[in-house]
């Protein structure tokens, strides 16, 4: 017999790495190790993602959950390419509280958990291109 358990939120994000450097690894072996196409990668990433966290942001300060998908769809799946998975999980989550339709209270608390995990992969994203250590 298996038995599920049921959580009331997503994964905690202590359990989830901010960066998940097999991802970048696996990321470099398909691409026959090409270090400067990852790290152009992970550029995009960057300036992609700010904007993504700005129109979640817009989207949060309007009360509407629709707006809030695309780019919460978008910064999920881009974070996890580049192995950002606390951010990916974050944004996840902020997506399908906007799929629901409404936003629920707590929806602040998250955009907030948001900023701090955008600005955490970032710096992580940061070192591993400058090459140094965290």
């Amino acid at each position: 017999m298996t038995v599920r358990y049921e959580r009331d939120e997503p994964v905690s994000e202590p359990e989830t790495p901010i960066l998940d450097e097999t991802v970048l690894a696996d990321l470099g072996a398909s691409v026959n190790d090409d270090r400067s196409f990852v790290v152009e990668l992970i550029e995009a990433f960057l300036s992609d993602g700010a904007q993504q966290v700005t129109a979640i942001d817009a989207a949060h300060a309007a009360g509407d959950a629709e707006a809030l998908v695309r780019p919460a769809h978008t910064l999920k799946s881009s974070s996890a390419t580049v192995g950002a998975m606390r951010l990916s999980a974050t944004a996840r989550d902020l997506e399908m509280r906007g799929r629901s339709g409404a936003l629920p209270d707590d929806t602040a608390a998250r955009v907030e958990r948001l900023h701090a995990d955008w600005n955490a992969s970032s710096e992580a994203l940061r070192t591993w291109v400058s090459g140094g250590e965290r």
